[in-house]
């Protein structure tokens, strides 16, 4: 019996990374459902049903758990989810698990949200803003807890090759978060964070999963009305 492909409903963000990444590495078939957050498409009926909050990326499993299909939304959950349904990545003791949970959550609740703040600040908010004076705040606030929290990462990489002992869906979710380009940090201050994501990046199915949607991708900090047009659906400047 063939089973049908999971359905990834996507558009390449870190968020949606984490998940093409997770599967590329466990080998689960799966088809992109692409989703324009620069059109609002997140915000259509179709994907708000499997998405509640609207937001990047959503699964839809064919063969869920009895045999029905289920979706999921929240990327740590589906992260989860695929980790179980594979048997791969995700420790089978407890004391396994807690580890991996601890550092999965820490980049839900931590490194994504700071850092994701810190690249609007940096990279759209001077697109947004007319005067810079009301954005220097936010750069500098989340630029340093940014920085902040690559010197976590960077301690607890001291003495281990991945962040919670062999290689699982924390390093996924962690890694598409890491843009010091994007968020003012020199990578080159943090040496155990360095190697950590040059090590990671060099797997086939990372690099084959970052990939996934390169060609959807628009330059929302780029000028133009069709970029501020992007922008406003993207930051919820236009009704909806």
């Amino acid at each position: 019996m063939t089973t049908a492909p999971i359905q990834l409903w996507y558009w390449p963000t870190p968020n949606g990374w984490k998940v093409s990444i997770a599967l590329e590495e466990m080998g689960l078939p799966y088809e992109v459902k692409p989703v324009n957050i620069g059109t609002g498409e997140q915000f259509q009926p179709a994907f708000q049903a499997i998405s509640p909050n609207g937001r990047m990326p959503a699964i839809v499993d064919p063969d869920g758990p009895d045999g029905l299909p289920l979706s999921i939304f929240e990327s740590g959950a589906i992260l989860q989810y695929l980790a179980t349904k594979s048997g791969q990545f995700y420790a089978k003791d407890a004391r396994g698990r807690a580890e991996i949970d601890q550092w999965l959550f820490w980049q839900v609740g931590g490194l994504g949200p700071m850092a994701g703040q810190t690249h609007h600040f940096r990279q759209y908010a001077p697109a947004l803003i007319k005067d810079q004076r009301q954005i220097a705040y936010g750069v500098r606030r989340y630029t340093d807890e940014t920085h902040r929290l690559y010197g976590v990462l960077d301690r607890r990489l001291a003495d281990r090759d991945y962040v919670a002992g062999a290689y699982s869906i924390a390093d996924m979710a962690i890694w598409p978060w890491i843009l010091p380009e994007h968020q003012g940090q020199n990578i080159d201050e943090f040496p155990n964070l360095k190697a950590w994501l040059a090590r990671i990046g060099e797997r086939p199915a990372v690099i084959k999963g970052k990939a996934v949607g390169d060609e959807l991708r628009s330059n929302l900090a780029a000028s133009g009305k069709a970029a501020e047009e992007a922008r406003k659906v993207l930051f919820g400047q236009r009704g909806r």
